[in-house]
C-alpha cells in the first residue's frame, strides 16, 4: 500500500479532514500563496473540463451561445439594484488604483497616490450588473429576442472561511444570463435550466438531487425567484449543487432596458440567470469517495481505464504491449480514455494504489502468464471487486462494465440519501434528528420569522420547498400555523 493512501484519514474519524487530504493527495487542487485562492491541478482541472465539456454541449443543445464580458464592473454598477448590492457588498474585492511605485524608503513597491481611479472598479463577484448595462445596447425591438448568452469565467468572492472547491475566494463557473419578452418565457427558461443541471448531475456526476424552490431568505439577491438543486454527502449535509433565477424585469429597470413590443410599445425586458462553479468539484468528491480515495463516475473520470502491465524484462514487457496495443486502440475507437502505463519509473503495487487513489473507474493488469491463459486481471473502483476476464472481447466487456459502475454510484448514492432522509411533525424530532444528520421533511409556516429562529437555534436551513413529492398541508412543527407543503431542512456547506 503506497504512503499516500496510509496518510489519508478515515471519514468516521475526521470527514472534514479526509476530504482536505484527498484533494491534496489526489492531486486535486492545492492552497496557493494568496488566501482563500486554490491552484487547480491538471488531474483536477481535466475533471473540470470534463464538467465543462459536457455542460456546454448540454447549453448550446439548447439554443444558448458563449460570450465575454469585463471582469472589472463600476461600483456604481451594483448600486442600481438594492437588493443586489445588499447581497454582495460584503464580498467584494475593490480595486482603487492602477499603478504601483517604488518606495521612496526603497523598501520595495507601493501603491501610487496619483493613481486612483476616478471610479472604484470591483473584481466581479457576478455579472449580472455589467452584462445588463451591455444588453441596454443590444436590446431595441422584440426582434432582438430572446438573448441566451453563457459566459465561462472566473469571479471573486471574499469568503472569510475557505475551503478548497467548496468555498473559495476566487473559484470558476458558467454564468447564464438570459433576456426575453415576456414573463413566461423568462420562467420556462428557468425551469428549463435547473432541468439541465439536474440532468448533468444525475446522469453523469451519478449525484441524485432535489429540485425545488428556495425560501424568501435564501434567494439569489436581486431574483423574484430561485430554483436549486440540492445534493445529499456522505456526511448527511447539504450542497446546493446549481442554481437558476427568474429575475423578472429589476436589471432590465435598474439599467432602463427596454423593447418596442408587438403591440409597438416600450416594454421592459424579462430575464434570468443561472449558473454552476467548481464546487460541483466538491460534490463529486464527497458523495462517492472512500477511505482509498477518489470513486469517480466514469462519465467524467479523465482516464476511465488505466491498464498495467506486470513484466520481469524488456522481453516481456515487449510482448505484452504488442497484446495490449490493439486493446488500447479498440477501446479508444469506443469512446473510451485509457492510458497504457509502461512506465518503468513505478512498481506495480505502486500504480495500482495510485491509480486507486486518484478514482480510475476500471484497472487491468496483465502479465506473460494472463497472455498464455488468454485472461486480464479486471479491477473495478467503485466496489474495488477484483476478476479475471477473457482477452477476447475485453473492450466490449470494459465498455459494459464502465456504465455498470456508472449506474451502481448513482445507486449507492441515491440509497444512502433515502437512509438519511426523515420526515418529523414536532420541533422537538426536529432538534433531535438534526444532530444526526441528513435531510428532514418538516412543516414550515412560510415565515421569515420562524425560518431564522429555526437557524439559530439548530443551525439547520431550509435546502428548498420541493417541485415534487408530497404536497399535503399540514401545521408548522414550530408554530402550528397552517403549512402548505413539507420543506426540506438541512445543515449545509
Amino acid at each position: 500500500m503506497a504512503k499516500e493512501l496510509k496518510d489519508l484519514t478515515k471519514r468516521s474519524e475526521n470527514y472534514s479532514q479526509w476530504y482536505n487530504d484527498l484533494v491534496v493527495k489526489a492531486d486535486l487542487a492545492e492552497q496557493s500563496a494568496v488566501r482563500g485562492c486554490m491552484v487547480i491541478k491538471p488531474y483536477g482541472y481535466a475533471i473540470w473540463e470534463k464538467m465543462q465539456q459536457q455542460l456546454d454541449r448540454m447549453f448550446k443543445e439548447t439554443g444558448h451561445v458563449n460570450a465575454y464580458f469585463p471582469l472589472l464592473i463600476p461600483k456604481s454598477f451594483l448600486s442600481r439594484e438594492a437588493e443586489h448590492v445588499e447581497g454582495f457588498a460584503k464580498e467584494c474585492a475593490v480595486v482603487t488604483h492602477y499603478r504601483l511605485k517604488n518606495s521612496p524608503d526603497g523598501g520595495g513597491v507601493v501603491v501610487d497616490p496619483a493613481a486612483k481611479l476616478e471610479e472604484e472598479l470591483i473584481i466581479r463577484p457576478t455579472s449580472e450588473t455589467i452584462i445588463w448595462n451591455t444588453y441596454k445596447n443590444w436590446i431595441h425591438s422584440y426582434r432582438d429576442l430572446p438573448i441566451l448568452c453563457n459566459q465561462w469565467a472566473n469571479v471573486m468572492r471574499w469568503e472569510m472561511r475557505t475551503r478548497m472547491f467548496l468555498r473559495t475566494a476566487e473559484f470558476l463557473w458558467q454564468e447564464g444570463h438570459t433576456a426575453h419578452a415576456t414573463r413566461e418565457e423568462a420562467l420556462e427558461e428557468v425551469v428549463k435550466m435547473i432541468n439541465i443541471y439536474a440532468d448533468f448531475a444525475e446522469n453523469y456526476m451519478a449525484v441524485p438531487v432535489i429540485k425545488g424552490v428556495k425560501s424568501a431568505n435564501e434567494r439569489f439577491a436581486g431574483a423574484i425567484e430561485t430554483f436549486t438543486i440540492e445534493a445529499m454527502m456522505q456526511d448527511g449535509k447539504a450542497l446546493q449543487s446549481g442554481t437558476s433565477h427568474f429575475l423578472g424585469q429589476n436589471f432590465a429597470k435598474a439599467f432602463d432596458v427596454k423593447f418596442v413590443n408587438k403591440e409597438n410599445e416600450l416594454e421592459y425586458v424579462w430575464a434570468s440567470s443561472w449558473g454552476v462553479s467548481t464546487r460541483l468539484m466538491g460534490a463529486l468528491i464527497m458523495a462517492h469517495s472512500d477511505d482509498n480515495g477518489l470513486v469517480l463516475p466514469p462519465h467524467l473520470a479523465p482516464i476511465q481505464v488505466v491498464i498495467v502491465p506486470i513484466y520481469k524484462n524488456n522481453d516481456q514487457l515487449a510482448e505484452i504491449s504488442k497484446v495490449v496495443e490493439p486493446i488500447v486502440n479498440e477501446l479508444k475507437g469506443m469512446g473510451i480514455s485509457v492510458k497504457y502505463d509502461d512506465a518503468d519509473n513505478k512498481r506495480p503495487g505502486f500504480k495500482f494504489a495510485d491509480y486507486e487513489l486518484k478514482g480510475v473507474p476500471v484497472r487491468l493488469a496483465i502479465g506473460a502468464r494472463d497472455i498464455e491463459n488468454g485472461t486480464i486481471e479486471v479491477m473495478r473502483r467503485d466496489t474495488l471487486e477484483k476478476s479475471v476476464a477473457q482477452l477476447d472481447g475485453i473492450a466490449s466487456h470494459v465498455k459494459d462494465l464502465l456504465e455498470k459502475i456508472q449506474d451502481n454510484i448513482f445507486k449507492k448514492a441515491l440509497a444512502h440519501r433515502e437512509e438519511m432522509t426523515t420526515t418529523v411533525d414536532t420541533y422537538d424530532e426536529f432538534k433531535e434528528q438534526i444532530e444526526k444528520g441528513g435531510f428532514i421533511l418538516a412543516h414550515w409556516d412560510g415565515t421569515t420569522e420562524t425560518e431564522e429562529k429555526i437557524k439559530e437555534e439548530t443551525k439547520a436551513t431550509i435546502r428548498c420547498i420541493p417541485l415534487d413529492g408530497d404536497k399535503t398541508p399540514g401545521k408548522c412543527m414550530v408554530t402550528g400555523r397552517p403549512s402548505a407543503q413539507r420543506v426540506i431542512f438541512a445543515r449545509s456547506y
